[in-house]
């Protein structure tokens, strides 16, 4: 565990398995941290698993402006925190939001990337009008947490359809889930979604037919929109796989975390 001081910004970092060779760089989804990892990195003790915390969660500080969550900032933290752990080369993988960033990142730094694992993650939306109408519906959102608070915009988030197979997890895993939301702050969650949210990012469809390295794309089978999202973007990329988890929806790592590890681990080796 470290607090690196990134751009003037402190930054969380959580590293398991020190000594492996191989390293997988991860990055969370919206309302996550580096704690929803921990399951992964210790069914993979012969990988090295770096975990960051995304601006705006966990505990990473909250930046004032709300500039400093775009997609841009982001992606020159991410290459400071790179830099300062003399990363040269390494495999990157993102769950949803976090996946967004690291397929931005990738494209900004292709040569640090070896692979690039997106778990239920898209390349952002192609036109203008659907990045307005979704910033406009991101923008009700962040309102209504700072309104409502924390806990009333939890119980709704849990509620959604995109999350509706978690439903049936176990009461323990779904309550882990539950205290991971909780333990964010109001200011960077709304700094989140008016900063990064997919309505404020630059569409990456036109850069997936000019990457080189390998890409992973992982779905699971109840998770419709994402299937298509990845079977379109398979049609673009060069070199790439996709892998369905069948009963699993958006957060394949938590719904089914042994075939999660089982294919990440496979790929790697």
């Amino acid at each position: 565990m470290a607090k690196l001081m990134i751009r003037g910004l402190e930054t969380y970092v959580e590293i398991w398995n020190e000594r492996a060779q191989q390293t997988l760089v991860a990055l969370h989804g919206f309302t996550g941290s580096t704690a929803t990892w921990r399951n992964l990195a210790k069914a993979l003790p012969h990988i090295r698993v770096i975990a960051i915390d995304c601006i705006g969660h966990g505990q990473t500080a909250v930046p004032e402006e709300i500039s400093r969550f775009s997609m841009d900032e982001q992606i020159q933290d991410l290459e400071e925190v790179i830099s300062q752990l003399r990363l040269e080369q390494f495999t990157l993988l993102g769950y949803s939001m976090g996946g967004r960033i690291a397929l931005s990142y990738a494209i900004a730094y292709p040569e640090r990337i070896k692979r690039l694992i997106l778990e239920s993650a898209s390349p952002g939306l192609r036109t203008s009008q659907e990045r307005s109408e979704r910033c406009v519906r991101d923008n009700e959102l962040a309102e209504k947490i700072i309104h409502n608070g924390l806990q009333s915009f939890v119980n709704a988030w849990e509620n959604i359809p995109l999350f509706e197979s978690q439903k049936s997890l176990p009461e323990n895993v779904r309550q882990m889930i539950r205290t991971e939301r909780l333990s964010q702050k109001v200011e960077g969650l709304t700094g989140s979604l008016r900063g990064i949210g997919t309505g404020n990012q630059p569409s990456n469809w036109m850069s997936l037919a000019q990457l080189e390295f390998p890409v992973l794309l992982i779905t699971g089978t109840l998770d419709e929109k994402f299937c298509k999202i990845a079977q379109e973007m398979k049609a673009l990329l060069k070199n790439v796989k996709h892998m369905t988890v069948n009963n699993a929806g958006h957060a394949i790592h938590v719904e089914n975390p042994a075939e999660f590890a089982t294919i990440i681990e496979e790929y790697l080796t």
